[in-house]
């Protein structure tokens, strides 16, 4: 009888458990994003090698459209930064999720700015786009905050 006893706890433990934790991710997901959250367009990378800036190819963006940005990668001083190699990626950090989309660099147009197609947001929220930028002086990356 005692056996049975701890098999029925057993069975009822598991779904109040996952119910729990389940209510602490929406809860969170729910959160507004931070009231002190950066949301400039042109910024400093991490280490200072480079200033990038991005220009959406969407105002506003919308959720589930895809469009193209312009990313544009200086050097402190203001001159444009050349033949750089620059990834994105990005994601919902409060939903722990990446984009919906492998947004890529699809030009190089020149005086160090560069065409990125692929862009789409699915969801309203808090979003960051993550450059990573290696060029002449090196690797270095910047973050981008979007709320939708």
């Amino acid at each position: 009888m005692s056996n049975l006893i701890t098999r029925r706890r057993l069975l009822w433990s598991v779904p109040v458990a996952l119910l729990a934790v389940g209510g602490i991710a929406v809860a969170k997901m729910m959160q507004p994003p931070p009231a002190d959250l950066d949301l400039s367009l042109a910024k400093p990378t991490e280490q200072g090698l480079y200033t990038a800036s991005v220009e959406p190819g969407l105002s506003p963006i919308t959720v589930g459209t895809m469009h193209g940005w312009v990313v544009q990668i200086t050097t402190p001083d203001g001159r444009p930064v050349d033949q750089a190699s620059i990834t994105v990626d990005g994601g919902m950090p409060q939903h722990g999720h990446g984009l919906p989309t492998e947004p890529d660099v699809s030009a190089d147009l020149g005086a160090g700015r560069y065409q990125v197609d692929g862009m789409k947001f699915n969801m309203p929220g808090w979003w960051v786009v993550n450059l990573s930028v290696d060029g002449p002086a090196g690797p270095d990356t910047v973050t981008f905050n979007l709320v939708l």
